[in-house]
């Protein structure tokens, strides 16, 4: 019988924080942990890595100094018991150093790319994580089932409740998400400046600018 490599195998109070760190980069990767349990993440299709890609690259331009855009790096919501996630983006404070890890505190926006496989994580348990941890803006892309229409939902946090409360939804009719993505950059389309503080992108369109940092 082959046996478990030693990274899976868990101690009874599930993986710390210590443990993660020790895994090699390529696995943790492929990885979330929620309360000390390993979930392990399948590659996503295509059109989910195009849209996370091209989303990533326009936030980045449209990021005012002082903030950085990235796609699928780590993000600390609590150390015991650990839970870990992988935001598909993330707008943060880009003082933090490279070697710290990035936690709620220094992130402005967390964005998430629903896929058929993550439909309860995305729309139930990561929104309610990251607003419990304090994350002021959260987006969620949906896409209807044929691929022909994208759907973002926006949500600020509620300080009172320290819930996520609607900011807007917006929807691309009639197009993939890759072509959907494409419209961002049609000129006509540039006439709505994104804004984290003070722009200095003129790149962007209406529903997919950043929130304000204020």
């Amino acid at each position: 019988m082959t046996s478990l490599p030693e990274w899976m195998v868990l101690p009874p109070s599930g993986l710390s924080a210590a443990d993660y760190e020790a895994l090699p980069e390529d696995v943790c990767r492929r990885m979330e942990i929620v309360g000390g349990a390993v979930l392990v993440t399948p590659t996503p299709h295509r059109a989910h890595q195009t849209v996370v890609r091209r989303l990533g690259t326009l936030l980045e331009s449209a990021c005012a100094a002082g903030w950085e855009a990235a796609t699928s790096i780590d993000l600390r919501l609590r150390d015991v018991p650990l839970l870990n996630r992988r935001p598909d983006v993330v707008v943060y404070d880009a003082a933090l150093p490279d070697d710290h890890v990035l936690r709620p505190q220094h992130c402005l926006l967390v964005v998430e790319v629903m896929s058929p496989g993550s439909v309860t994580a995305d729309q139930t348990d990561k929104p309610a994580e990251y607003s419990a941890a304090g994350i002021r803006h959260f987006w969620r892309f949906e896409s209807d089932a044929d691929d022909e229409r994208l759907t973002v939902f926006r949500y600020r946090l509620d300080p009172t409740t320290r819930g996520y409360v609607s900011a807007g939804a917006d929807t691309g009719k009639g197009h993939r998400p890759a072509a959907a993505h494409r419209r961002l950059h049609r000129p006509a389309l540039r006439r709505a400046r994104p804004h984290m503080s003070r722009p200095r992108s003129r790149a962007g369109d209406e529903w997919v600018r950043p929130p304000t940092a204020r």
